[in-house]
């Protein structure tokens, strides 16, 4: 759900004492921690900003640090998950001076990992996540920890425009292309009315920040890079029972049991069978018919793409770890060669599958065109390209201020 923005960014509420005010001439600084929690890891973010009244903050820097499994891992073992964030919040306290951990607001948003889980087991663990922060000397809101619906994550949007100075012009904006282990994500301002008339209505986002209304695209669908892997091999919602699930994508001397979710999967290469064409085909019943397309994108919009986007093609020799363009061509390319060479399959036994799947998703899933220019980065002047970095914006913004 999307709120209507106040008139100007404000430094965040506190519950008693509450800051002072700064005077028109003197700068604030404030902090903000945002964790989160996917379904492959837990990551935290520490803002600091400057606040120069009343102008919109300066973002001063950003501590990031993950760990590894995400809190879904920890499902029959809630304690353990919360340990994890304990470790995270140590951090936190080297990095927020003493005096202004009472001010700071800690928050925890859950993605896809979390929603994957039955209810009881998402409950349990969000609760000792709430039980961690409370002990914690920091200031914790009503609702600090919470599980986002996918319509929130267009805040990956806002980070990424807000990074590339664009936000304040709406003509000038990117799009975005996020790629997580449970969920993907795009999202863009689009510049045809036929776009916006074309798309279902409920992709269709409109909501006010950095004082423009914004009326953008966004469509959020469950099918991260571990989710489209095990969709890929039959996995997901199988009958567990000693049962191998195959894949013309694996290695065909590849078996191994792979856990994801906090459930163990055994699965395997085919012998006889391997190739593009093979696991092209089978990545495209995972993709066919549920992304929607739309209309604008074969044009010339600039698309920022992160996450497992950025990773895949780092591994695979397409851009350095410093991020780069690429055309959509280009996964295609690797994904063929991926296929063939064995040098792939060195680093990682599901690259190929891996860069098959990217390769089905930008071009049959969402439509882009072979020769389609994707800006791959894992930061934008030296800030994680999450979505975050705009759920802070956004929950400063709630605590409506004056």
């Amino acid at each position: 759900v999307v709120h209507p923005a106040p008139e100007s960014y404000h430094p965040p509420a506190v519950h008693q004492p509450a800051p002072e005010a700064p005077s028109p001439n003197m700068s604030r600084v404030f902090y903000g921690i945002m964790f989160d929690a996917g379904s492959t890891g837990t990551r935290i973010h520490i803002y600091k900003f400057i606040q120069k009244d009343p102008e919109l903050p300066v973002l001063d820097n950003e501590m990031y640090h993950a760990v590894k499994p995400g809190l879904s891992a920890y499902k029959d073992n809630p304690e353990e998950g919360g340990n994890t964030i304990r470790q995270l919040l140590r951090i936190a306290k080297k990095t927020v001076p003493e005096d202004e951990w009472r001010r700071t607001p800690v928050v925890l948003k859950a993605t896809a990992g979390l929603r994957l889980l039955p209810e009881d087991k998402a409950s349990a663990l969000l609760k000792e996540v709430r039980d961690v922060f409370d002990e914690s000397p920091f200031f914790v809101p009503n609702n600090s920890v919470s599980i986002m619906n996918g319509a929130n994550e267009v805040l990956a949007w806002v980070t990424v425009n807000f990074l590339t100075h664009l936000y304040s012009n709406t003509r000038r904006t990117v799009g975005i292309l996020d790629l997580g282990g449970g969920s993907t994500q795009i999202t863009f301002l689009p510049k045809s009315r036929k776009t916006v008339q074309s798309a279902p209505p409920t992709y269709i986002a409109r909501f006010n920040m950095f004082n423009h209304t914004y009326q953008l695209y966004t469509h959020y669908l469950g099918n991260g890079l571990y989710a489209a892997r095990l969709a890929t091999l039959g996995a997901l919602g199988a009958d567990l029972d000693w049962k191998i699930f195959t894949s013309s994508c694996l290695p065909k001397k590849f078996r191994e049991d792979v856990t994801f979710g906090g459930t163990t999967y055994k699965v395997s290469g085919i012998p006889d069978y391997a190739g593009y064409k093979l696991c092209y085909y089978e990545v495209m019943k995972v993709i066919k018919g549920i992304v929607h397309q739309p209309y604008e994108v074969k044009g010339s919009s600039i698309f920022y793409a992160f996450s497992y986007y950025f990773d895949r093609a780092v591994e695979s020799g397409l851009i350095s770890s410093r991020g780069g363009a690429v055309e959509v061509r280009d996964f295609k390319k690797r994904a063929k060669e991926c296929n063939k060479m064995t040098k792939y399959r060195a680093i990682s036994p599901f690259l190929c599958m891996d860069m098959t799947y990217i390769t089905c998703l930008l071009k049959e899933g969402f439509g882009f065109k072979d020769n389609t220019v994707l800006q791959l980065a894992k930061k934008v002047n030296n800030v994680e390209t999450s979505w975050a970095l705009g759920a802070t914006f956004d929950y400063f913004r709630n605590l409506n201020i004056h």
